[in-house]
């Protein structure tokens, strides 16, 4: 039965209930503040229609989803305006090619790099007819570099500056890929430059359409001399195609590095899970790649997040390896809530306990109060009035023996219970006359 019980649970509630409404706060406080839940929607800045960026970015988005992430993608002209939509807060990962930033531009505008991802080799598609051995040879010549929000014209322009080319020489075109790539078909520009992966549908197309030639920058070497953030790749000949020796030769290509960057203040644990989705898509061998090279924390001119450094060095967070995103990131968060617990509940563990024991020796303690109300009635009463006033005390008596018989104590202090019984009788002997303060016995008188 309840009365008989070894713990009384309302006093062990009422004993602990600030320590665990405390606890609670504390666990709460710790879960919102040390480290909020990460959200579950992204804004990613990609590309132009047709382009790397923009088939990278579905698949990025749908590897996302299966973490119950939902990641928009926007369209643009390429990393120039990516970079301005990152500092305008209006996305919170995109692609940027290495090159785009000044030193230090970058991270005073608050972006950090989640790692480089592959090589966009600059590619130079000319019509056959153009004529064009060195580069030098573009002058006067009609060259789609794209619009300024891409990448694209600020890079060329510090290539043909590197060859003694000023801009004005040119007949320079400010077209997106597509409608370039129709002006191009059609011969009414001599040439247009892309810088992008070999995965992009145009630039397939183009490796195979007769009438037009990719330019060999025979002088690769020299070019990652001059502009530190290029690589020197090479096509090699059959690549596009066995069967038909596409391309017949081996060309040389300058490329500099897309690079995944974003806001510094995305949460980490997306950092995380943006750096293992790229290891998935661009982890594999390609046409300039070998397997596991990419993605990378080298390659970039942007400062890399600590928590992809970490990710680079050590592989996935431990509980990552073996839980699904969520679920590791809940466990990952309660180690937090965990250590503030600890150090909340060690000392109040100490304080509870001689409160409860308080709590349920009170209920026996507070009628020793009573009786010795009735012994010190007893002593302040006249030896010739004793005894009128014994059945007023000994009635007093029955009550308190009466209500002390209902007290439900735990069976571990029981004792205490039946201490304050033999102590009751004590008083009652006492009001009787047959023994003194001390308990020994009166004598009766003759």
């Amino acid at each position: 039965m309840r009365q008989f019980s070894v713990l009384s649970l309302r006093d062990l509630l009422v004993a602990s209930g600030p320590t665990l409404l405390a606890a609670i706060a504390v666990a709460v406080l710790a879960y919102i503040w040390v480290d909020p839940a990460p959200p579950r929607h992204l804004i990613m800045a990609t590309g132009q229609f047709n382009s790397a960026y923009e088939e990278f970015g579905r698949q990025y988005a749908a590897r996302l989803a299966r973490d119950d992430i939902k990641l928009t993608l926007q369209p643009s002209l390429g990393s120039a305006e990516n970079l301005q939509r990152l500092v305008d807060g209006k996305a919170d990962v995109a692609f940027v090619q290495s090159g785009s930033t000044a030193d230090g531009q970058a991270e005073r505008a608050g972006l950090v790099s989640l790692g480089s991802l592959f090589t966009e080799p600059v590619w130079l598609f000319l019509r056959e007819g153009a004529k064009v051995t060195h580069l030098t040879d573009l002058k006067g010549k009609r060259i789609n570099l794209g619009p300024e929000g891409t990448g694209v014209p600020r890079l060329f322009r510090q290539v043909l500056d590197a060859n003694g080319i000023e801009p004005n020489d040119l007949q320079i075109g400010a077209l997106e890929n597509t409608p370039a790539t129709v002006e191009l078909l059609a011969g009414r520009i001599d040439g247009l430059v892309f810088s992008s992966a070999p995965e992009a549908p145009l630039i397939q197309m183009l490796l195979q359409t007769p009438g037009i030639r990719l330019f060999n920058f025979t002088q690769a070497d020299a070019y990652t001399r001059r502009l530190p953030f290029l690589t020197h790749v090479a096509l090699p000949r059959g690549i596009v195609d066995l069967g038909r020796d596409i391309p017949s030769q081996d060309y040389h290509l300058i490329a500099p590095t897309a690079t995944l960057v974003a806001r510094e203040d995305l949460h980490p644990a997306l950092v995380g899970l943006l750096v293992k989705s790229a290891g998935e898509i661009h982890g594999k061998a390609g046409w300039f790649q070998q397997q596991g090279q990419f993605p990378s924390p080298k390659y970039t001119e942007i400062p890399v997040a600590r928590e992809a450094e970490r990710y680079y060095r050590d592989g996935p967070p431990f509980m990552q390896r073996y839980m699904r995103f969520w679920l590791a990131n809940l466990f990952e968060r309660l180690w937090v809530v965990a250590v503030a617990l600890a150090a909340l509940l060690i000392p109040l563990s100490k304080i509870v306990p001689p409160i409860y024991v308080w709590r349920v020796r009170s209920r026996v303690y507070r009628w020793y109060g009573e009786l010795r109300k009735v012994e010190q009635e007893l002593e302040a009463t006249q030896p010739e009035e004793r005894e009128a006033a014994r059945e007023g005390l000994l009635g007093r008596l029955d009550d308190i023996e009466d209500r002390v018989n209902h007290i439900s104590i735990p069976l571990a202090y029981a004792d205490e219970l039946y201490r304050l019984r033999s102590h009751i009788n004590f008083v009652r002997e006492r009001v009787r006359g047959t023994i003194d303060q001390h308990g020994v016995a009166v004598p009766l008188a003759r």
